[in-house]
């Protein structure tokens, strides 16, 4: 099934996320070679990209809650007008000699604020424009358009324009958030809607679910977080997110060191040796879909996590680029299967009213693992070498694994805390139901 065969909104929502994924892959190299040009001291250099990462974890939840009050479709184009409004902002005072360290760790800040809304309420979007059927390869041809984007076209060309003038990349960025948010814009707000509460109008939430005014936002965020834990399969999928997590972003937190000094690559091989795991990503989009259909989303999850325990445990045993390579190509593919049918397997469990929030608790719990495991490979390398964080990264996969084999057992999900019904495991939603994607998605190594 192609992005043609889903239909025209999806078309222009996929592009939308590719256009924007793309920028991204230019900025984020883009802004650390700028920091190191001026500045090296290390300290310096990591707050820009401490200050990207902080909003998704301690404000994620917040995102989920105004994704579910806010017309969707509207919300995801205004936050792109602003990043592109912010970029170009960057983008002029980097030409004009006029950007510190401050300035990039404050709008590193700011976009990684305005993205979480923008996540929130795109994965809040898609089970809109596509049937329900469709979702595991709608997401599977999101992961494959974002991971070629980003991977294979924005970070090598990131090098490039910056070597023209540091401004380059930062101008191009602003100009696919601004093309994003007119891609967004063009899609029918009559495919933007179904459901009870939701109208091609407004397309937003007017149910129980929803508040209004400021009162109570943080409860509301909460709300997203107890469904999540009162639906054992969206709790059993969301503790494996977390384990997994913080097992490659322990290895990632380390990869470039144990690459150069236990499988030996050599230093200028290094982007080859990385291209394998944006390889690898596409390879796994392209089978998400097949393997949803094939055996269903929950077996499939399962199979994937016993997939990349053995792909982790190939790349402990490699002691050469070669087989290290493969392996951990054989990890990213796994990594983008199991977002691909994370997603879609949310989409049939959650109601229109927590679409949002759910994503958004979803995201918070799978994002608080990855900066314990980054810390703990860190100190755990100085200590005993570097070979020992790939056997315990193989660990804690296996423990993962293991959990998940034994309560993931029921494609139906559970029953949703206030005895509402979770939605059917296949096939059409229940009448009256719109279902949506979460995103608590595994770390990409």
């Amino acid at each position: 099934m192609t992005t043609a065969a889903l239909g025209r909104s999806y078309r222009l929502l996929w592009s939308a996320a590719v256009c924007s994924r793309l920028g991204d892959a230019l900025r984020t190299p883009a802004l650390a070679l700028l920091a190191a040009t001026l500045t090296r001291d290390p300290r310096a250099v990591a707050a820009v990209t401490v200050a990207g990462q902080l909003p998704p974890l301690l404000l994620g939840l917040l995102g989920g809650v105004y994704a579910d009050r806010w017309d969707r479709r509207r919300t995801m184009a205004v936050v792109d007008g602003a990043r592109a409004v912010v970029v170009a902002a960057l983008a002029w005072l980097v030409a004009t000699g006029q950007a510190g360290i401050t300035t990039l760790a404050a709008a590193a800040l700011l976009l990684a604020l305005l993205g979480t809304l923008f996540d929130a309420s795109a994965f809040a979007l898609l089970p809109a424009v596509v049937r329900p059927a469709a979702l595991p390869r709608a997401n599977a041809h999101l992961q494959a358009g974002t991971t070629v984007a980003g991977g294979f076209v924005g970070a090598p060309l990131a090098g490039v324009l910056f070597a023209t003038t540091a401004a380059f990349p930062f101008t191009v960025d602003a100009l696919t958030f601004a093309l994003a948010a007119a891609l967004v814009l063009a899609i029918p707000r009559r495919s933007c809607a179904s459901g009870p509460g939701e109208t091609p109008e407004n397309g937003r939430i007017t149910g129980r679910n929803r508040k209004i005014g400021g009162i109570g936002v943080w409860r509301e965020g909460w709300e997203g977080v107890r469904w999540v834990w009162g639906d054992r399969g969206l709790r059993g999928l969301a503790l494996a997110s977390a384990g997994s997590n913080l097992a490659i972003s322990g290895l990632a937190a380390v990869l470039v060191l144990y690459a150069l000094e236990v499988l030996r690559v050599p230093a200028a091989a290094y982007g080859l040796f990385s291209a394998g795991v944006i390889a690898g990503g596409l390879v796994g989009a392209l089978l998400a879909g097949r393997l949803a259909a094939r055996f269903g989303t929950l077996p499939a999850l399962r199979g994937v996590l016993l997939g990349q325990t053995l792909a982790l445990t190939g790349f402990a045993l490699a002691r050469h680029p070669l087989t290290g390579g493969l392996a951990l190509a054989g990890l990213a593919a796994g990594t983008t299967i199991w977002n691909s049918l994370w997603a879609a397997y949310g989409q049939r469990h959650v109601p229109p009213g927590l679409l949002g929030r759910v994503g958004a608790a979803q995201r918070t719990l799978g994002l608080a693992a990855a900066p314990v495991g980054a810390a703990l490979a860190g100190f755990a390398g100085r200590a005993y070498g570097l070979a020992p964080v790939g056997w315990a990264a193989v660990t804690v996969f296996a423990l993962v694994t293991v959990a998940a084999w034994v309560t993931l057992r029921d494609d139906g999900g559970g029953s949703p805390p206030g005895g509402l019904e979770a939605g059917q495991p296949d096939g059409e939603p229940l009448p009256g139901r719109r279902e949506r994607g979460d995103h608590a998605e595994q770390q990409v190594p």
